[in-house]
């Protein structure tokens, strides 16, 4: 073992001291404190140095090995067989600009890094094992979380420097890492962009329907942004009352909703962009090409995607807000 390793168990930690061995030991080979081939000392050794218990160290020790970050030989001891660093991506749902997100992340990381993608799809208890059952065996998390009060108290599990969550600020904390877009701010900024085309219809919905895990912040912030303008307004959350109006501009942030928006423009003999708006929640690559183009709220995932990957291969702080834009379609 080379002489530069060093580990101090922390006994006031919420962490397990069997974790705070599989996290230190993963953190010096990222940081090439340890090679390939370097030696680790034995169970015995290490329980004697830092006064823990052999199940401890031997829990650990089980958990490098089969993550196959080191190996053990008899009579020999345990060594380092591998750099490659595991990733733990965990996001809500797989949608269209999930993959934009996920293939900008990817294509970013170093050669030595594997990353493994779970889904919470909005389930606590599905979020709690995800994340229950990964402690220890990556070198970072990045996590995309939900509004759960349970949420909070899974994520304190993994330590501070290890985890980055991304895409909406929900129950974190001001040490958190984090690269998050912007639901309240930025949003009516964006609004305020397209005012113009807005003032060729009568009133403006928001088609927010209750069963979705949206940002309530957009919630607030279009009710202000209609207030300041003088914008007659409605939030309809009942599926069952979304019936197109001509002169009407639509926001919706469910594209299942856009397919009822069309299916009734059609119906109804309504051009886009003429007799009824539509403002669609996060661009996907087929909204340009959707009927004459659909107009898009979005974020830059591709960018969100990158200043993730930037996270992992730089190992340092990260607190970043990726904008929101505005891309003006035939659709409005």
């Amino acid at each position: 073992m080379q002489n530069s390793f060093s580990f101090i168990i922390d006994h006031e930690s919420d962490v397990p001291k069997y974790q705070q061995i599989v996290d230190v030991i993963n953190q010096s080979i990222a940081k090439d404190v340890l090679a390939i081939g370097d030696s680790l000392p034995s169970v015995n050794a290490f329980c004697q140095e830092h006064h823990l218990s052999r199940d401890t160290v031997f829990k650990a020790y089980t958990i490098l090995k089969e993550n196959g970050v080191i190996k053990s030989v008899p009579n020999k001891g345990y060594y380092i067989a591998s750099k490659n660093r595991k990733v733990l991506l965990v996001l809500d749902t797989f949608k269209a600009y999930k993959e934009v997100l996920y293939h900008s992340f990817i294509n970013e990381m170093e050669d030595d890094i594997i990353t493994d993608v779970q889904f919470h799809h909005y389930n606590i208890e599905n979020f709690k094992t995800i994340l229950n059952n990964s402690l220890g065996k990556y070198y970072k998390y990045v996590v995309m979380g939900f509004d759960h009060k349970q949420v909070s108290k899974t994520l304190a599990k993994i330590p501070n420097n290890d985890l980055l969550l991304i895409d909406w600020n929900i129950n974190s904390n001001p040490e958190n890492n984090y690269v998050f877009q912007d639901f309240g701010r930025s949003f009516y900024k964006g609004l305020e962009s397209i005012t113009e085309s807005f003032k060729k219809y009568k009133a403006l919905h928001f088609l927010y329907p209750a069963y979705t895990n949206h940002a309530k912040e957009t919630v607030d912030y279009f009710e202000k942004y209609c207030q300041d303008n003088n914008f007659d307004y409605q939030i309809k959350t009942n599926p069952q009352e979304y019936k197109i109006e001509k002169g009407v501009a639509y926001l919706s942030v469910s594209d299942r909703v856009l397919g009822v928006f069309l299916e009734q423009c059609r119906e109804q003999n309504l051009e886009p962009g003429v007799d009824v708006g539509f403002l669609s929640y996060n661009d996907t690559p087929m909204k340009k090409f959707i009927y004459k183009g659909i107009t898009v709220v979005t974020t830059d995932f591709e960018e969100l995607g990158i200043s993730a990957a930037k996270f992992i291969n730089s190992d340092k702080p990260l607190q970043v807000y990726v904008p929101t834009k505005i891309i003006v379609r035939d659709s409005l």
